[in-house]
């Protein structure tokens, strides 16, 4: 046994001090050599903290390893989306503005003053409404002196009738005893005359005064046929009432043309003049959008003339009030090309158009040109090469992506039908950041999926 251990545990060597050297005892059997109270050296103790530095470096390594391989192993993550059936619509959407057939332009007649305008800008006005009032004054009297002309030619009419034709007729009856007198008296001077009793003198005079009395008969017989309805004087004075109220009909149509009105029921949607101006005759002063009738007008890709016809509904909706629709149908389309844009211009009717509608208001419309009910629908996000001759879609089976080629029909907002190639519950995989291969190993990241 070591020596040193037997010192430490001998009870007698703790009680009394050890011996100081003694050089006498020095190599003797049993004696310890000078230096054996000093420990021997200890074996070097690994440092705990750098070890468990490379295990967790070590294990970082092995997890970056098992990370960069995963997708080799488990696949590359993907998204999906499934094979539905439903109602497609195809539509064709395009922007346009509202318009109405015509738009009146409100001017004067003539040039005038304006004194009132009791309408603004926007108002709603009905047919015959007063929207500018001009100076009036020189019309008011022109039509009095148009009025006072009628009543002249009225009483010269009325004399003609009252007074005139009768006393026409008193003295073609006068003229007539007159003429019957002279016939008598000349047959009585002239067979005395030949009985010799008269001279030719007498005989000529006599004659004279029948020529005097056939004249006067005649002239009162003129006179009452001018003076009956029909004749000249009747004729004249019926002209001259006619005339007069020709003249204040011209006076009262001026008159009248001093208060512009509305000539129709409508919305005013410019106003052009104020109080004080001087409207010149013809210039546009205001522009009313009647009521009646209102459309769209939109321009139409050309390429989307096979699928247009006309009575196709559509759906609208004002840029300034999206989230409202309101309905129309397609009830024109021109049957000419703009060569510089490529599209046709084609107008909707809008049978019943809301109260916020307004001229010129930019407005979207959806024409409906197609519609499949109960068919199979596919994002449009999910078809590769949709516009080639050869779809294609990318489907998850067998925890791959799988090639199947796909034959389309109608093409809807966002969504496609699909008429063969694929069935109701397919997962199929959209285009997407992540670039993958046709046969690619893929998993799903979908936590609602169909059974792969």
């Amino acid at each position: 046994m070591n020596s040193r251990f037997l010192l430490q545990v001998n009870p007698d060597a703790r009680a009394s001090p050890p011996p100081g050297p003694d050089p006498a005892a020095e190599g003797t059997p049993g004696s310890l050599p000078p230096d054996a109270d000093k420990s021997p050296p200890r074996a070097h103790k690994p440092n705990l903290g750098r070890l468990i530095k490379w295990i967790v470096l070590a294990a970082l390594a092995v997890a970056a390893l098992l990370y960069s391989t995963r997708n080799l192993v488990l696949g590359t993550p993907v998204s999906t989306v499934a094979v539905v059936r439903g109602d497609l619509v195809q539509t064709i959407v395009a922007s346009g503005r509202v318009a109405t057939p015509q738009r009146v332009v409100i001017s004067a007649e003539f040039t005038g003053r304006v004194m009132a305008i009791p309408v603004e800008e926007g108002q709603r006005v009905t047919r015959g409404q007063l929207l500018i009032q001009l100076e009036d004054d020189d019309e008011r009297a022109a039509l009095a002196q148009a009025q006072a002309g009628i009543a002249q030619a009225t009483a010269t009419l009325r004399q003609t009738q009252d007074v005139a034709l009768p006393t026409a007729e008193q003295n073609l009856r006068q003229a007539r005893a007159n003429l019957a007198q002279a016939q008598q008296q000349f047959s009585r001077v002239q067979e005395m005359t030949t009985r010799g009793a008269f001279s030719k003198s007498q005989l000529d005079e006599a004659q004279r005064n029948l020529d005097v009395a056939q004249s006067q008969a005649q002239a009162a017989q003129i006179q009452v046929r001018t003076s009956r309805t029909g004749g000249s004087a009747y004729v004249l004075a019926q002209s001259a009432l006619q005339q007069a109220n020709a003249s204040r009909q011209a006076a009262q149509a001026r008159l009248d043309a001093t208060r512009i009105v509305a000539p129709t029921d409508g919305i005013l949607i410019a106003r052009n003049v104020e109080r004080g101006d001087v409207a010149p005759m013809g210039k546009e002063l205001m522009v009313l959008a009647p009521d009646g009738l209102t459309q769209v007008v939109v321009q139409i890709d050309e390429k989307n003339l096979s699928h247009l016809s006309v009575g196709e509904a559509a759906v609208g909706s004002a840029d300034a009030y999206a989230d409202q629709r309101f309905t129309a149908s397609v009830s024109y389309i021109n049957p000419g090309i703009d060569s510089l844009r490529g599209a046709v211009e084609v107008k909707l009717d809008v049978a019943e158009p809301p109260a916020y509608l307004k001229q010129d208001m930019t407005v979207s419309i959806d024409i409906e040109v197609a519609r499949r009910n109960a068919t199979l629908i596919v994002p449009a996000g999910t078809v590769r090469d949709i516009d080639k001759s050869e779809p294609w879609v990318m489907v998850f089976r067998d925890r791959h992506a799988h090639k199947q080629a796909v034959t389309l029909g109608l093409t809807g907002t966002g969504q496609v039908e699909v008429l063969d190639g694929v069935a109701v519950g397919d997962r199929l995989i959209p285009t997407g950041d992540i670039p993958i291969k046709v046969g690619q190993r893929v998993r799903t990241t979908d936590k609602a999926r169909a059974k792969p």
